[in-house]
């Protein structure tokens, strides 16, 4: 059985861009899975943190994996790209948040799924809502009602690279 999952994108370490672009990339080829699309990518202020400012994207994929199969594919591949946790919001070479799994809501020792505050965060609402205007957040209610509290959050759409 196939699951619709979101998932959120970010770096602000290194070449955060390409880092990001890989992330997606790599993700199509997870086992069982397929990425349907991804967001165009936005540039937002670190928030609750410090450091240069985060490359974001969301990745609309579907997958057979169960929700711990996917986080373990997605903490492998931070892994892979030196993901270090030295302190909360610490900066990050590349952070994967499973946002939305479905219509489940997940709460586990190591996954709470939808995402929590994803609706309080202008770098995953905007992309998320650039791949779907009337998604709803599970457990919340249609995402796009919360567009207006993110409103004051910095967020800019990158363009694309020259070919």
């Amino acid at each position: 059985m196939l699951t619709t999952a979101y998932i959120g994108i970010g770096a602000n370490l290194g070449d955060a861009r390409a880092t990001v672009e890989y992330a997606i990339e790599k993700i199509n080829h997870f086992p069982s899975t397929t990425m349907e699309r991804a967001s165009s990518l936005f540039v937002t202020a670190p928030i609750d943190s410090s450091g240069d400012d985060y490359i974001n994207a969301v990745a609309q994929i579907q997958t057979s994996l169960d929700a711990e199969s996917l986080l373990n594919h997605l903490q492998e591949l931070e892994l892979a790209c030196g993901r270090e946790r030295p302190y909360r919001n610490a900066p990050r070479t590349l952070d994967l948040d499973l946002l939305i799994f479905g219509g489940q809501e997940i709460a586990t020792d190591r996954l709470t799924v939808p995402h929590p505050r994803m609706q309080e965060r202008a770098f995953v609402l905007i992309p998320l809502l650039q791949l779907d205007p009337f998604i709803t957040i599970p457990g919340k209610g249609a995402a796009h009602q919360f567009a207006p509290q993110v409103a004051d959050q910095g967020i800019r759409q990158l363009s694309l690279n020259p070919a």
